[in-house]
């Protein structure tokens, strides 16, 4: 599933794109008297962007399954409708005692 981004937002839903793992690898920070110590920083967005990374993944598995299963349940029901239909009732102006 393609998804187009537009200013920031994923186009059409209003929502603001999610942080990806490369985003985090390549945030840099301006430099500031007695600031953090940037190795320190690094080392942890490291470790964020690698627990991002098979988190996107299985989301995308996830969300492709649910494609799956939900054109699945519509096939079915289309089916299922079509064999479930009720009987034709057949209008006469005789009545049946």
């Amino acid at each position: 599933m393609a998804q187009v981004y537009r200013g920031g937002r994923l186009y059409g839903t209003g929502r603001t794109d999610r942080l990806t793992a490369f985003d985090v690898r390549r945030r840099t920070f301006t430099a500031r008297w007695r600031g953090l110590d940037p190795d320190e920083v690094h080392a942890f967005l490291l470790r964020i962007a690698d627990e991002l990374e098979p988190l996107h993944r299985e989301a995308r598995l996830l969300r492709e399954e649910n494609d799956r299963l939900k054109r699945a349940l519509r096939d079915w029901q289309s089916m299922h409708a079509r064999e479930c239909r009720p009987p034709e009732q057949h209008h006469s102006n005789e009545r049946r005692w």
